[in-house]
């Protein structure tokens, strides 16, 4: 009685779409999930933060970026400015929407909110630290 034999090329085809499968699903679930229920001052969906340190002060863009996740926030990615200038910190709105924008404000202690929409799929929302970091709320 004879065998069959197993392509090996079958079989890298099929586990290779079963990690496209797997990729694309995850990316639709966390672009399309449904809204997580409101707990106190934690979003009601996951919005996505960036974090800016424009203020020249070390390590202050992190302090900011672990209140956020404290906060329920989804920060994914906290770097330098473009400047180390900047005189006021401000949060940004990545998207037409601005509700987004309005909870990371309102969280942080009501910083100006400035509508800059772009067509990137890093975040939803930018924070740009300024020298004037003290007048965010970035401890509980």
């Amino acid at each position: 009685m004879a065998r069959k034999r197993i392509d090996g090329g079958a079989i890298a085809i099929g586990v290779l779409a079963v990690i496209v499968l797997a990729l694309v699903g995850s990316w639709a679930w966390s672009r399309f999930a449904p809204m997580r229920p409101v707990h106190g001052n934690r979003p009601a969906r996951i919005v996505r933060v960036q974090i800016l340190n424009g203020s020249g002060e070390p390590g202050i863009g992190t302090r900011v970026a672990s209140y956020l996740r404290d906060g329920g926030y989804r920060v994914v990615e906290v770097r330098n400015a473009d400047r180390s200038d900047y005189f006021a910190s401000m949060v940004v709105a990545r998207r037409s929407e601005l509700s987004l924008a309005r909870e990371v404000a309102h969280y942080l202690g009501g910083p100006p909110l400035v509508q800059q929409a772009w067509q990137g799929d890093l975040a939803d929302v930018s924070v740009v630290i300024g020298t004037d970091r003290s007048r965010l709320r970035i401890e509980p």
